[in-house]
């Protein structure tokens, strides 16, 4: 029991002081402290230049303050990274700024240090990334639900709520768990779940989850999970699950590194054993530093974020720039992201000759013009661009799941779908192959009838981007595949996908299913870029390896789960995206090379005496 105690306490100092030590390096690593790191090197320098040797070199400091964090990189690399992944640039810097040290050339192995020092902040300065979207995201979580006990409802939290129990959730309210309707009818925002654009029709029997809006009728639920198996839970438990699955690549910088430890070492001990002289061998290490080498991926970066802002795209990360050069497969979600996330009226058809096109726009969209439904804002919207002058209508129910019955004009108007009309005792079998048709595009449809006749259909459908097709040829062409997730249903998401020569297709997903399929093209070697724009996408964009959303139309949280961000919503640039990193990872690339050719020289000259560790 004594050395179980003694192990504990063991455990706990360790990681006490794994905690101060991570506090002390952050301090030092700081834009401040290295500024102070700067000036002391500077001194060092003046004094050195001018002949003074004081009792105490100011480059002692700069050694202190830029090559502790280094030093612990180094170190905490070694322990926890695995295979050839712990040789890295910071351990080569580490070695040649300790062999400086040792022969007495302090200048030489602070100025390495501190070189390290602004390439690491230059980094810092692109790596600063938001997380807020979680936080977001859990605010959006109901904080209490009405359960109904004996006939009368209680406001308690949701995480009282048990499998079995009734919840009442009246018009305008979040659903607080998954369940099913077992009283009323009503429509449903399914958007954070599904990114459909349009309210879906409930009625008893169906099932609604949780986080998704109420938006007319009141309506009873028999829950059917806890709080915390909720499908907003999981959404919320998918997006920290994808935050801590994300691997973090090699970047180039130590992928060189790794094999650049060994050959320096192996040159500076040959050079020892053949001249005799320490001073060549420490030589060797600190020119063999590759500064250039570290300094070119943040300048690269910074330079290409810089131009990357100017034209609409902010990115968040030197990694994700980087991985998007990699990038051969692209997924996008359908609404909001390929088209625009609303519905606008795509057709009017007229049933019969007793109406004009103008009547039967203006009777129909001024019965909805006080709906607060999205067909009908898209309706009174479309018939005011087409001049068409609105009624007040002089009475108006609306018929939860249904539609809305009102009076116009003088005239009886009922706009809904099939069994609202069904229900009123009117035929719809005039529309019926038009409902049919539309319904196989993936439309919305409104049947109108007009005092007890079925007068003419209004279809609804998502607006397709202009530029959506445009930018998946110019990717096709560059070699990437492209991929359409989307939680809308099969025969929407197809219409869209074939008019936009998809590759792949994958419908009905809910945000669990969107990681799956992502996923799944992961482990068969892909590197997949995911552009959404909504809640639901954020657990995909999280997993993806670069996430993209959409800034102007996407929601905070998908912003905040993503890489990157389209600030001018312009697919266009996407492709731009890809040009652009591509060339950057071809800049660093280049600048790498140059650099070890530079340093192959000085390597050279070292061994031959003629350079030592400060000229």
């Amino acid at each position: 029991m004594h050395y179980r105690t003694y192990c504990t306490v063991l455990i706990e100092r360790t990681a006490q002081s794994e905690k101060t030590m991570k506090k002390l390096n952050d301090f030092l690593a700081g834009i401040p402290m290295t500024i102070v790191s700067g000036v002391f090197l500077i001194i060092s320098l003046i004094l050195s230049i001018n002949g003074i040797s004081p009792i105490f070199d100011p480059a002692w400091i700069s050694v202190i303050i830029s090559g502790i964090p280094l030093l612990y990189l180094a170190i905490w690399r070694i322990i926890y990274n695995k295979g050839i992944a712990k040789i890295s640039s910071a351990l080569l810097i580490s070695i040649a700024m300790i062999a400086a040290i040792a022969i007495g050339d302090l200048f030489a192995s602070g100025e390495v240090a501190f070189i390290m020092a602004i390439g690491a902040i230059l980094e810092d300065m692109t790596t600063n990334r938001a997380r807020k979207g979680l936080k977001k995201l859990v605010d959006i979580a109901p904080k209490t639900a009405r359960r109904v006990v004996g006939g009368h409802d209680e406001l308690v939290p949701p995480e009282e709520i048990a499998i079995g129990d009734t919840v009442r959730i009246l018009p305008g309210e979040s659903i607080p768990v998954d369940g099913r309707i077992i009283s009323g009818t009503t429509s449903v925002d399914q958007t954070i779940m599904t990114g459909e654009s349009l309210p879906i029709d409930k009625e008893e029997g169906d099932e609604v989850f949780a986080g998704t809006i109420n938006l007319y009728g009141a309506i009873d639920i028999e829950a059917e999970k806890t709080c915390s198996d909720s499908s907003l839970e999981k959404l919320i438990r998918l997006v920290e699950e994808a935050e801590r699955k994300k691997a973090p690549i090699q970047r180039i910088a130590d992928t060189w590194a790794s094999w650049l430890v060994p050959a320096a070492l192996l040159i500076a001990i040959i050079a020892y054993f053949i001249t005799g002289d320490i001073v060549r061998a420490v030589t060797v290490l600190v020119v063999f530093c590759p500064c250039a080498l570290v300094l070119a991926t943040p300048t690269a970066i910074m330079a290409a974020i810089g131009q990357a802002t100017k034209n609409g795209v902010i990115i968040k990360s030197g990694e994700a720039l980087e991985r998007m050069g990699k990038a051969d497969v692209i997924a996008f979600d359908k609404t909001g992201t390929l088209t625009f996330g609303s519905p606008s009226v795509s057709d009017v058809i007229i049933l019969g000759d007793g109406i004009s096109r103008e009547e039967f726009l203006s009777i129909a969209a001024s019965a909805e013009r006080s709906s607060g439904h999205p067909l009908a804002a898209a309706l009174t919207a479309y018939a005011e661009s087409e001049g068409i002058r609105l009624e007040t209508p002089q009475q108006s129910t609306m018929v939860a799941g249904r539609g809305i019955i009102a009076s116009v004009s003088g005239h009886d108007v009922i706009c809904g779908n099939q069994r609202m009309l069904s229900e009123q005792g009117i035929s719809s079998e005039m529309a019926e192959g038009f409902i049919e048709e539309a319904g196989q595009q993936g439309k919305a449809i409104m049947i109108v009838a007009v005092d007890g006749i079925c007068s003419g259909v209004i279809a609804f459908s998502d607006s397709l981007r202009a530029e959506s097709s445009e930018v998946l040829s110019e990717l096709r062409k560059t070699g990437v595949r492209t991929v359409l997730l989307t939680g809308d249903n099969a025969r929407a998401a197809s219409f869209i996908a074939s008019g936009l020569e998809i590759g792949s297709v994958y419908s009905d997903l809910l945000p669990s299913q969107k990681v799956d399929r992502i996923n799944d093209m992961q482990k068969a070697g892909a590197v997949v870029a995911m552009v959404g724009d909504g809640v639901n996408d954020a657990p995909a964009l999280k997993s993806a390896d670069i996430g993209i959303a959409m800034g102007v139309m996407g929601s905070d949280i998908a912003v905040d789960s993503a890489d990157i961000a389209l600030m001018s919503d312009d697919l266009v640039r996407i492709p731009y995206l890809k040009k652009l990193s591509v060339a950057t990872v071809n800049t660093i690339k280049l600048s790498i090379s140059l650099s070890l050719c530079i340093n192959a020289i000085a390597v050279t000259l070292s061994v031959l005496g003629l350079l030592t560790p400060t000229t």
